[in-house]
């Protein structure tokens, strides 16, 4: 890594790459999340800083925040209680990261900013039926239900968890976004501002599919966190909003999953 910053001296970057994963790959490596997250973020912030990288944007995720935040949950109460223990050692690496840019700024001067993106689906999504996220796992269970003439689909936990979706793409012009007008310490939350419980985003999903099958619950399964909306009142006060709706998105991203011939493998 500090190779390639000092052949290229990228003057902007954004650090987006991580290993991720749904509750079931969190639960099975928590370790391996920990470690490949931490080394990966701190080599690439490092390398950035040693090279006079002239800003540097650090994407984390919504799993920082504590488990029982207020809802909607603001930038500020991040580390003000315990973490959700499913996805713990993720969200303390992410938390790290954002940290050391955090620190860079203040010791050094440096101009690296964090955003924090809520649960994200689209195009070239990971379809792995228990290492993905909910809603490409959801796409991909729902449509072999379809092609198999299943009877019925079994979901995780109860359905009643609530959660927020935002369209990659959304993502990606949020963070040119701030690349551009965005200079300060404190995170910078991504997401809709809207929610919905994941029984209500499996019906949506089958119904986008096409699947018109049950819809069970194996409520010995974990939920995660109960609930997990995103303050995105930071981002509004700077003149930024979404702009594809959940059905929609779902719909782009189950199209883009039937033209993936590669799309079971992963």
């Amino acid at each position: 890594m500090e190779d390639f910053f000092e052949k290229e001296k990228p003057r902007y970057v954004f650090l987006a790459a991580g290993k991720v994963g749904g509750i079931a790959a969190n639960a099975e490596a928590l370790a391996d999340f920990m470690y490949e997250n931490m080394v990966l973020e701190m080599n690439v912030i490092h390398a950035a800083w040693k090279n006079n990288c002239k800003k540097l944007e650090f994407l984390g995720s919504s799993c920082i925040y504590p488990r029982l935040a207020p809802q909607p949950m603001p930038e500020s109460c991040l580390l003000t209680s315990e973490l959700e223990k499913t996805n713990e050692a993720y969200a303390l690496a992410k938390i790290s990261g954002l940290k050391y840019c955090e620190y860079l700024n203040r010791q050094y001067g440096t101009d690296y900013i964090s955003v924090m993106p809520t649960n994200l689906y689209g195009p070239n999504d990971n379809y792995h039926l228990t290492h993905s996220h909910v809603l490409p796992a959801m796409i991909r269970r729902f449509h072999e239900a379809k092609e198999n003439g299943s009877a019925f689909v079994t979901c995780w936990g109860d359905g009643s968890a609530l959660r927020e979706f935002l369209y990659v793409d959304d993502l990606a012009d949020f963070c040119i976004f701030l690349m551009n007008h965005y200079t300060g310490n404190e995170t910078v939350n991504a997401g809709t501002g809207k929610e919905l419980s994941i029984k209500d985003l499996a019906e949506t999903v089958a119904q986008v599919v096409g699947y018109n099958g049950e819809i069970l619950w194996d409520v010995n399964k974990p939920n995660g966190t109960p609930r997990k909306l995103l303050d995105v009142s930071k981002a509004r006060a700077l003149g930024w909003k979404y702009k594809t709706e959940l059905k929609e998105g779902i719909r782009l991203a189950y199209e883009d999953f039937l033209s993936q011939p590669t799309r079971m493998e992963r």
